[in-house]
């Protein structure tokens, strides 16, 4: 996980996006232990606030519980609740702007299949 301090992203929300990442990566398993908030602020060099704000974000979605006296651990459902948070996320900040202006182009739906076609396999050889 890498936080950018240069970023106009709140390092909270770089916390809990890196975790997300890390979840659906596989780096921890549902019902795994992730790192302490002291282990987030020493690691990063931030206050254990700003670690906390950013688990809490996903204790809030129901991607991490907290276990008393032992620790925070990633919920059985996370990666599917992840995969569909991120698709719709996807689709709002991808799909719906391309789709906009592939109309103000006159584009057809068939030509930009076929561009997304293109990139897949242009993607695949790298």
């Amino acid at each position: 996980m890498f936080i950018n301090f240069e970023s106009d992203k709140p390092i909270f929300l770089q916390i809990a996006e890196g975790l997300e990442d890390a979840i659906l990566a596989g780096a921890f398993a549902e019902e795994s232990q992730i790192p302490s908030i002291t282990e987030f602020s020493v690691s990063f060099k931030i206050n254990p606030a700003t670690a906390l704000k950013g688990i809490t974000l996903l204790v809030d979605e129901g991607v991490l519980y907290k276990k008393r006296g032992i620790g925070m651990f990633v919920a059985s459902c996370a990666v599917e609740k992840l995969r569909r948070k991120r698709k719709e996320q996807f689709y709002d900040n991808y799909v719906s702007g391309l789709v906009t202006e592939a109309k103000r182009l006159g584009l057809t739906e068939f030509e930009i299949k076929a561009m997304i076609e293109r990139g897949f396999k242009i993607n695949d050889r790298d």
